[in-house]
């Protein structure tokens, strides 16, 4: 009776000291990570806001040219779904989808039919004709019926003889066009009395480092993407992981349907919800080695989608931790780690996948 009574007092004294252990792992956890996490958020929104504007001025001013007409840009990548390993240092993503000028059409070549992903994506710049527009619109020309000398005297050139690598829509010559009115177009802005900006070199992509008056700099930047039908998945302007990748590539991205993945979460999760910190403590600690922050998102949204969300509790935090790791190694023994939006029946309703993606057999990310 009384060594029963004192196998109690040391397991309750164990377990003291353990959650003593939990609070001070929490404590100096939340001062690495929830001030980092709380930033991205308010620069996040900053970020948005400045790009917004940004591309206000330029629609207006490609109000009645033939360029592609610029949509209002989508947050990507990690610092837009809630986490960044590079904290304070986030690149805040954002991606600008194109549209076709009147009178032409992108026809989305998706590579060797049935490859999935696709690959050696292209963009097919195609004339329409616009005869009929003409009793509507006043001085709107036909690239398929006026004559070619007509043409030539217009400024606004069709984005073929610009923009394109044969009848393709060329990757590098977009991001130089963006990248040349972006400059043009800054002093315009109202932040540009309170950031100074400069154009970083890109070659797929436009990148802008902006400086306050305080000395402190965000870094954005802005890809081009092209629509699958109504769908979250696009053809991106990022880089592919091939060696060399021609200029009229496009990249498949599922960064979209990404940060939908995790908006859904955010809002169907309660607000002590760790997930977004356990994925943000794991991509510091794993930066500089060979796994890569992609691996580890595609973790955490299988485990997201399999488990009840009032389960990522701050009580259940080392727990999840583990289960993290254990399902890393698992994949790592079984050399295999599915491709979340491939094969996968249980998804989200308001992200919208090409058919073709449900029907898919899941495709393992580590072949």
């Amino acid at each position: 009776t009384s060594s029963s009574a004192t196998e109690c007092d040391e397991v309750e004294s164990e377990a003291e000291d353990s959650d003593k252990y939990v609070r001070r792992l929490l404590r100096s956890f939340a001062k690495r990570i929830l001030s980092p996490t709380q930033k991205l958020s308010y620069r996040s929104q900053v970020v948005e806001q400045l790009v917004g504007n940004l591309l206000d001025v330029l629609q207006e001013r490609l109000a009645n040219s033939f360029f592609p007409l610029l949509q209002p840009a989508i947050g990507v990548g990690s610092a837009f779904e809630g986490w960044s390993p590079h904290g304070h240092d986030a690149v805040y993503r954002l991606l600008v989808p194109l549209k076709p000028p009147r009178g032409h059409a992108f026809r989305l070549e998706l590579g060797t039919a049935g490859e999935m992903p696709a690959k050696d994506c292209r963009v097919r710049v195609e004339l329409e004709c616009t005869c009929m527009k003409e009793q509507l619109v006043e001085n709107t020309l036909c690239f398929l019926h006026h004559p070619k000398e007509v043409l030539r005297r217009n400024p606004a050139a069709s984005i073929l003889g610009t923009l394109c690598t044969g009848s393709y829509l060329d990757v590098l010559k977009t991001a130089q066009w963006f990248q040349n009115l972006v400059r043009s177009a800054w002093g315009e802005m109202p932040q540009s009395h309170h950031y100074s900006m400069k154009v970083l070199p890109s070659r797929r992509s436009c990148k802008l480092q902006l400086t306050s008056a305080s000395g402190r700099s965000l870094f954005v930047e802005m890809l081009f993407g092209l629509q699958q039908g109504d769908s979250d998945v696009f053809l991106s302007s990022q880089n592919t992981q091939a060696f060399f990748t021609p200029n009229t590539t496009w990249a498949e991205s599922y960064a979209v349907a990404e940060v939908k993945f995790f908006r859904h979460m955010a809002r169907h999760a309660p607000p002590e919800a760790l997930h977004l910190k356990c994925l943000q403590l794991f991509a510091a600690v794993l930066e500089g080695t060979s796994f890569s922050t992609y691996t580890l998102k595609t973790v955490m949204m299988h485990l997201l989608n399999s488990v009840p969300l009032e389960r990522w509790s701050r009580r259940e935090f080392l727990v999840w931790l583990q289960d993290i790791l254990s399902y890393l190694l698992g994949c790592l023994e079984e050399k295999r780690l599915d491709h979340f939006f491939f094969g996968n029946e249980n998804m989200p309703e308001d992200i919208v996948l090409p058919p073709v993606f449900q029907m898919a057999e899941p495709i393992n990310l580590f072949q």
